[in-house]
């Protein structure tokens, strides 16, 4: 091989491994047989862009929309009365965060079966939707609509996030904004359809009509899904340089996360009860509080993803933590009619909600430790990418405990009548938990100043 085809097999080597931010032009003309399509622009890189974007809405936006399943099988048979329906939302949401890290790892080993990842994936989600719609109790809802659907959705969207390292560089955290604003605009308007549908076939259709529906949208866009990369550049990969665990930066950034999650889901599962029975609102008006919810997460997304390309990641965590703080302990605790409620849940959505999308920035921090240790001992740097996953399982993580926490934290209604306004309505030690769950997730910003990363 001649010296300047070497170079560039080294180069494109570089690109891959998630060091890239040097790379961000295609190689000189003339190498045709390594000429790629640019990274931050471009035709191919907005399409995978806008494709990622709309799978997430579809693949992440069912499980925060499982509210509406929840109501639903509560008061109809052959469900009616059982305690385990909302096991089914915890159970879906939760193993979708909990494997990304194992799905994760499995497809960077494997990049060529990787690419068909997406398709494979979407034929396994709608293959267990379609199955649910025949279930007959709780436990075949679990399997199928939780844990089935779980696992299909992860191995369809991963490659979103595996890719997303090799389309974009210097704007990275914007298009990993963007993609996760997909969530909140899922969480918008497919609680509306479902509803929709569930008032006018009954669940067994509902969930047929959309597993059709989530197949019809997905496929063609899954064909944009797809490496800019050759495989050539990474077959080598192995994504087993974990020692990052073990570093007291990522175990801070770790830390505060599972914190904050724990926290963050807890306003989404009981906001329309508390308008129902605190405010008196109706069904309409106790709903549209998870939607300005979403509404305000998609704003937040878009804004934390483009901050953490400019600011360094702490400084975003702690404007986060700013307004989630400000929102939850004044707006909600101190509020006493529905205004004040959405506009709440506008502020939390946009404050809370964007705090996934500050995880490009921590992946550039812990990156820049590892680049720097591997100087030192010769060895190989750590992977971004699974610094991105195993946040999500710690995600993942405070998701789950948060579900029997908050049972706990309600129990016999604590300061019902002895203190004001929000947190006077039997409300109040979930108003006051998550605001503090959202401080201590803004904890990163403390850390830094006094010199612990």
């Amino acid at each position: 091989m001649s010296i300047d085809a070497a170079n560039r097999c080294q180069r494109h080597r570089a690109i891959g491994s998630g060091y890239n931010a040097q790379y961000d032009e295609s190689p000189p003309s003339g190498t045709a047989e390594f000429s790629l399509p640019p990274v931050d622009r471009g035709k191919d890189a907005w399409l995978f862009l806008a494709a990622c974007f709309v799978l997430e809405a579809l693949v992440w936006g069912f499980p925060f929309s499982f509210g509406v399943f929840q109501d639903y099988y509560r008061t109809h048979e052959p469900f009616a009365g059982s305690s385990k329906t909302a096991v089914i939302g915890t159970t879906a949401m939760g193993i979708m965060y909990l494997d990304i890290p194992i799905i994760m790892a499995v497809q960077r080993i494997y990049p060529k079966p990787t690419r068909y990842a997406p398709v494979a994936g979407l034929l396994f989600l709608c293959l267990a939707l379609a199955i649910s719609s025949f279930s007959q109790n709780v436990t075949h809802l679990i399997l199928t609509q939780g844990v089935l659907y779980a696992i299909g959705g992860s191995i369809c969207y991963c490659p979103c996030m595996l890719y997303m390292d090799e389309w974009f560089v210097k704007r990275k955290g914007f298009a990993f904004g963007l993609m996760w604003a997909g969530t909140g605009l899922g969480g918008f308007t497919i609680p509306l359809l479902l509803e929709l549908f569930l008032n006018k076939y009954g669940f067994r259709t509902t969930l047929r009509i959309w597993a059709l529906a989530v197949f019809i949208l997905s496929a063609p866009l899954v064909w944009f899904i797809k490496p800019r990369l050759p495989f050539s550049a990474t077959a080598h990969y192995r994504p087993f340089n974990l020692k990052f665990l073990v570093n007291r930066v990522f175990g801070l950034y770790q830390l505060t996360n599972i914190v904050q999650g724990v926290g963050y889901f807890l306003p989404g599962i009981y906001l329309p009860t508390y308008a129902r029975v605190y405010l008196g609102a109706g069904d309409f008006p106790s709903a549209l509080t998870l939607l300005v919810l979403n509404v305000g997460s998609v704003i937040g997304c878009v804004a934390m993803g483009t901050l953490t390309d400019r600011l360094h990641v702490t400084t975003c965590l702690g404007i986060a933590t700013l307004g989630t703080a400000i929102g939850t302990f004044f707006l909600w605790g101190l509020g006493s009619n529905l205004a004040s409620l959405y506009v709440f849940c506008f502020v939390y959505g946009m404050f809370a909600g964007c705090y996934t999308s500050s995880w490009p920035g921590v992946m550039k921090h812990i990156s820049s430790i590892g680049a720097g240790s591997r100087e030192e001992s010769g060895g190989s740097s750590y992977d971004p990418l699974m610094v991105v996953g195993l946040l999500s399982a710690g995600r993942g993580i405070g998701n789950v405990i948060s579900g029997p926490l908050s049972g706990a934290l309600l129990k016999g209604m604590p300061w019902q009548g002895q203190a004001a306004a929000g947190y006077g309505s039997g409300y109040g030690t979930l108003i006051a938990f998550t605001g503090a769950t959202a401080v201590v997730g803004g904890g990163s910003y403390m850390f830094r100043r006094i010199g612990w990363m």
